[in-house]
């Protein structure tokens, strides 16, 4: 797979925040990387956030202090808050976080420092494990949103919504799982993980389309939906529960 090219917009959204940061605090910066949807063809430059992860040579919490009143400044240019770690936090928490640490190996665009990303080792098992504890959580919180909705369509039609890009990388996470070349872009991602796991994801499609199109689906195909989502994610739990290495 070739490296993915970060978004010419989202650079220049970037830019000012990552200046401001350098400005105010030189010393402690180790690096600086753009992760997520800025370098994929699924990035809207309206809609899409920029995350980021800063590495830092020493915690500090006086940085954090001084980056809190940032937010809301650059929350307007779609510049979400980044994630705030150290080196040896990256090296003790590979096991933990093996889900989201293989999604910023595979996108990640380091624009300050040293790419600390690029060659990080992903435990299979510790993988597998997350992915099938993420599947079951998306499957209480399923349940719990349907109940909590009382049959209200809007929040139905959010709850959908507002889950999509979450399961862009777990879906990318239990392609690796599987031994699988993992894509990139959110349709490749879909299309290969039904031809890993012969399961029919196509519902996901439908909710990243409601989702772009703000369509505003009844209160029938809400319930069609809950109904193959859920049984989409059951099956992938069932399997990603079967692998053994």
């Amino acid at each position: 797979m070739t490296d993915p090219t970060l978004h010419p917009i989202a650079t220049e959204k970037f830019k000012p925040f990552q200046e401001e940061i350098i400005r105010c605090c030189p010393d402690n910066i180790h690096s600086m990387t753009i992760t997520g949807s800025s370098l994929t063809a699924d990035f809207d430059p309206e809609k899409s956030d920029i995350n980021s992860v800063f590495v830092l040579n020493r915690m500090d919490l006086k940085f954090l202090e001084l980056l809190a009143p940032l937010g809301k400044k650059y929350r307007k240019k779609k510049v979400a808050a980044p994630l705030i770690m150290t080196r040896a936090y990256i090296d003790k928490s590979l096991d933990v976080f093996p889900l989201e640490f293989m999604n910023i190996k595979l996108l990640h665009k380091t624009v300050l420092g040293e790419d600390l990303f690029c060659d990080l080792e992903i435990d299979m098992p510790h993988l597998r494990l997350q992915c099938e504890r993420e599947l079951k959580v998306r499957l209480i919180g399923l349940r719990q949103g349907y109940i909590a909705s009382m049959g209200d369509r809007r929040l139905l039609s959010n709850m959908f919504a507002d889950s999509f890009s979450g399961f862009m990388p777990l879906f990318r996470g239990i392609l690796l799982v599987l031994g699988k070349q993992v894509p990139v872009q959110n349709e490749d991602v879909m299309t290969a993980l039904e031809a890993a796991s012969g399961i029919d994801v196509n519902i996901f499609r439908t909710i990243g389309q409601q989702k772009r199109q703000k369509t505003k689906p009844t209160i029938e195909q809400l319930n069609t939906i809950f109904e193959d989502s859920y049984m989409a994610i059951e099956k992938l739990g069932d399997m990603t529960d079967e692998i053994h290495y």
